[in-house]
């Protein structure tokens, strides 16, 4: 009997260690997965960091207004070429809206997109200027998405996060649901994405698809097409910032 004692002692702190030890491992990995949740959705990830740090970090505020003007590719070449003879912006403006260069019915149709133009041609460098007036059509298409992405953050954050992200997995298909998933995931962090209509948000995924056709990044059927940057295109993208690279899809 007293045996018996013994071995049911014994039994009784092994079960007591086993469970000990559990309840490690259980609240290691609890604490891990509670840490940095991982959502896998249309073959691509989001990181999503814990609420409760949401106070403590520094987010952008993104300008949603990017549906103004698609690219207009002839348009902007002519106002570059004419910022090149005369730096003047204001001086181009008075000569661009007098002619109507960019035969606009109204005169505030002109201004409007007068204004989204140099708003986008004021984020290139001289040297990407420079660039833009001498280079090849693909370099000129590429530093016009350039100027899009780095006047609309939202639109660069896509493009490094989401397209640029789906080219180094071999993935090569942009879908709706991509853009659905990446816009429902910023709504959580920047109010200015949530407060987006429904209807204006598919307006925005629509008007985004076609910017990326026009500079020859996507296909007709919604395929990434990898981005041939030259050398010297990659090196006055890179003079200005390393990580403007990141925008394309490219290694």
């Amino acid at each position: 009997m007293a045996g018996d004692g013994g071995n049911d002692r014994r039994i009784d702190r092994a079960v007591r260690h086993i469970s000990h030890r559990l309840i490690l491992i259980i609240t290691a990995v609890s604490g891990t997965i509670g840490h940095a949740p991982l959502v896998q959705q249309d073959s691509f990830r989001l990181f999503r960091p814990e609420k409760k740090d949401k106070a403590h970090m520094t987010v952008p505020i993104y300008s949603m207004a990017f549906t103004t003007a698609p690219l207009l590719f002839h348009e902007t070449m002519m106002v570059a070429t004419l910022v090149a003879a005369e730096p003047d912006w204001s001086v181009v403006r008075a000569q661009v809206l007098a002619d109507n260069r960019l035969q606009m019915r109204t005169d505030n149709a002109a201004r409007r997109i007068f204004t989204e133009i140099t708003s986008r041609l004021k984020q290139l460098t001289p040297a990407q200027l420079d660039t833009l007036l001498t280079g090849n059509r693909r370099e000129q298409n590429y530093l016009l998405w350039l100027a899009f992405c780095k006047r609309y953050r939202f639109v660069y954050d896509f493009a490094v996060e989401v397209i640029r992200e789906k080219f180094l997995r071999l993935d090569m298909e942009l879908t709706y649901a991509a853009y659905d998933i990446f816009f429902q995931n910023k709504a959580e962090w920047h109010p200015e994405v949530a407060h987006v209509a429904e209807a204006t948000r598919k307006k925005q995924r629509q008007f985004l698809f076609r910017i990326l056709r026009e500079t020859e990044l996507l296909t007709g059927d919604n395929q990434i097409i990898p981005a041939l940057l030259t050398a010297r295109l990659t090196a006055v993208i890179r003079a200005d910032d390393p990580a403007h690279v990141t925008i394309f899809p490219a290694r």
